[in-house]
């Protein structure tokens, strides 16, 4: 699987806002923004697998833990994977994650349709961010199966 975020010319739009003031809102499927528990000095994008209660196999692909392995998610965490699961360091590593390390939700994601040379933030250019193609907005596409 891709990225979902690339490393040249995209930018994300976030929202810090809203999940400040309801953290409850964190679905499955979000993308989100957190404070990496391996290095606090990094944020990561992860996207959000399970929830508190959830029973979440460990690693669905068998590569770093048995496909027969399970957990629930405790209280006051999640289950969070990468996109790109080959090159993904996430809870299959690291286990449950909590809550209090997510600074918000990724909501868009906008590709600069050119590169500016020599682009410096004292020279007062404004960013382009034309045209609204390269606007992706995200949608969470997950369903929950009881």
């Amino acid at each position: 699987m891709e990225p979902t975020i690339g490393d040249r010319g995209e930018y994300v739009i976030e929202n810090t806002l809203s999940y400040k003031l309801h953290p409850d809102s964190i679905a499955r499927g979000d993308l989100v923004t957190l404070r990496s528990p391996l290095d606090p000095f990094r944020i990561v994008c992860k996207r959000v697998i399970g929830l508190a209660g959830d029973v979440i196999c460990v690693d669905p692909t068998g590569q770093m833990a048995p496909s027969i392995e399970h957990v629930i998610v405790p209280k006051g965490h999640v289950w969070l994977c990468g996109d790109n699961a080959a090159m993904s360091r996430d809870s299959r590593q690291y286990g449950p994650v909590s809550i209090a390390l997510i600074q918000g939700k990724l909501m868009a994601r906008v590709s600069m349709p050119i590169q500016l040379p020599n682009f410096s933030r004292s020279t007062n250019q404004p960013l382009q961010v034309w045209p609204l193609t390269k606007l992706k907005i995200f949608s969470n596409p997950t369903t929950f199966l009881d």
